[in-house]
């Protein structure tokens, strides 16, 4: 997967805003927006990234349950 999709999913799935997400994971607050326009970053930066969404990846509540409740309820 791509980093720039792993980063979009993770903001799709978060609601963190992107200078927030840059911030956080490399102290870029332009990180994001400057992916989107074609950077490329480095081995570091896109390891650290890496670390940085699993880590608010894994904070998430599980939804499996939610999807199976809303089947169920109609």
């Amino acid at each position: 997967m791509s980093l720039l999709y792993a980063i979009e999913t993770c903001l799709r799935l978060t609601n963190i805003p992107p200078s927030r997400f840059g911030r956080e994971s490399v102290r870029d607050p332009r990180l994001v927006h400057d992916m989107r326009r074609g950077r490329e970053p480095g081995r570091k930066v896109e390891q650290r990234v890496r670390l940085h969404i699993d880590t608010v990846m894994s904070q998430l509540p599980e939804r499996g349950g939610q999807r199976a409740s809303r089947r169920n309820s109609f």
